[in-house]
C-alpha cells in the first residue's frame, strides 16, 4: 500500500540548517533543509531515542543532544555511534507546502 503525501509545514517555515518539528498523523517528524532540498527525518534518536528535533545540524549531519550521535542528512547513515540509521521520509514541495510521505 502506498500512502499520499500529507501536509507537514509551511515551506518558509522550513529552514537550512534549522529544525522544525512537527507532527503528522501522530508521528514527529523533523524537517529541516540541506542545500535548499527539504529534508523529512523521524525524530528519535535510533541510539537512545531522544528528541532530535532538539539537536543541532553541522554540515551534512544531524547531532543527537543527548549523546552526540550523528546521522548524515543525505543518506540517514549513523556517522557516530547510533546502531542503526535515521528514517526518512519522502517529501514533495508544492503550491508553498512541504509534505510528507509516512510510509511506502
Amino acid at each position: 500500500m502506498v500512502s499520499e503525501f500529507v501536509f507537514a509545514a509551511k515551506a518558509e517555515d522550513v529552514k537550512e540548517g534549522e529544525i522544525l518539528t512537527v507532527q503528522v498523523n501522530e508521528v514527529s517528524i523533523g524537517l529541516t533543509r540541506l542545500n535548499g532540498v527539504a529534508r523529512a527525518f523521524r525524530d528519535v534518536c535510533t541510539h537512545d531515542d531522544g528528541p532530535l528535533g532538539e539537536g543541532v545540524i553541522e554540515g551534512e549531519e544531524i547531532v543527537c543532544p543527548r549523546h552526540g550521535a550523528r546521522f548524515h542528512l543525505r543518506t540517514g547513515k549513523a556517522t557516530f555511534p547510533a546502531p542503526a540509521p535515521l528514517p526518512f521520509y519522502d517529501v514533495i514541495e508544492e503550491n508553498g507546502a512541504v509534505k510528507v510521505r509516512l510510509e511506502s
